[in-house]
């Protein structure tokens, strides 16, 4: 009896281990990679001291961590300290570490002011993962990545950035034009084929200028998934990378927000670990 009475006694333990265990493993504490204070564990990168009209200038770039014109900067909005990122000179800031099977989730909105060049176009910026790399090796701006699009009304595109490749399930619009169709067969997104490398996400989730917008960004293996305000913008596959003509998976890098022209805020900023994908976004 005593034996039966011990050995019940280890089934209950080791049950309520394992849901522990399983409620751990569902339930991990999301990391804040901005601390509300200061740009701690990010770096900077601006290209040359112009706007996006001089892409191509021959100018030396500002470089890391040297931000003369503050372009970013840590400000207080609606009683709490935002990111401010101004655009007047691109780049971007960029997490020290590199991060692999996440979900990463951010608030963003957009402010006011534009650079010259930019008057009439949409107000524009992006979060860019799996970037590794040397910093400006786009258009001397940014590192190699894939791009989940923040952009007035455009936010969940994708674009290969510096040889960034996804295959997505897309319709073919036009030679040039491929929006994102679950139903629909992949094409490749690559700068070095003729499709190109961006994709149009499906829909329109974004909340009015100057509201904020939620951002859900889940990365596992090769495959990863943008959502804005808890909707489905698309499903990307086989993340990988064009270097000296060979072709290499790219499933882990830094986590780079753009400066691109516009005034933008960013907060709560924050990841955690997963181990897979949630299967309502894969069906």
């Amino acid at each position: 009896m005593r034996a039966r009475i011990f050995l019940a006694g280890l089934v209950l333990v080791a049950c309520g281990l394992s849901f522990l265990l399983s409620s751990c493993r569902q339930n991990d504490k999301w990391i804040a990679l901005f601390n509300g204070k200061d740009f701690a564990g990010w770096d900077t990168y601006l290209g040359t001291a112009t706007d996006v009209s001089n892409m191509n200038s021959k100018d030396a770039p500002l470089g890391l961590n040297n931000d003369p014109y503050h372009v970013f900067s840590v400000v207080e909005q609606d009683h709490e300290k935002v990111i401010r990122i101004s655009g007047e000179v691109s780049g971007g800031i960029s997490t020290q570490k590199e991060f692999q099977n996440y979900h990463l989730r951010l608030m963003f909105k957009w402010g006011e002011q534009i650079v010259p060049s930019k008057k009439g176009k949409k107000m524009d910026s992006g979060l860019l993962y799996h970037a590794v790399g040397p910093h400006g090796a786009d258009y001397g701006f940014w590192m190699r990545s894939q791009e989940f699009q923040i952009q007035e009304g455009d936010c969940g595109d994708y674009w290969g950035v510096a040889s960034g490749i996804e295959d997505i399930r897309a319709a073919r619009k036009s030679d040039s034009e491929y929006v994102y169709d679950q139903k629909e067969q992949f094409y490749t997104f690559s700068a070095a084929n003729k499709i190109g490398r961006h994709c149009i996400k499906a829909g329109n989730a974004e909340e009015p200028s100057g509201e904020w917008n939620q951002v859900d960004l889940y990365c596992n293996g090769d495959t990863s998934v943008h959502l804005v305000n808890n909707k489905l913008m698309m499903v990307l596959y086989h993340s990988r990378q064009l270097d000296n003509n060979q072709e290499t998976p790219l499933v882990r890098g830094k986590i780079q927000i753009q400066s691109e022209g516009a005034e933008i805020f960013y907060k709560q900023i924050m990841i955690r670990p997963i181990s897979s994908i949630p299967r309502k976004y894969l069906n």
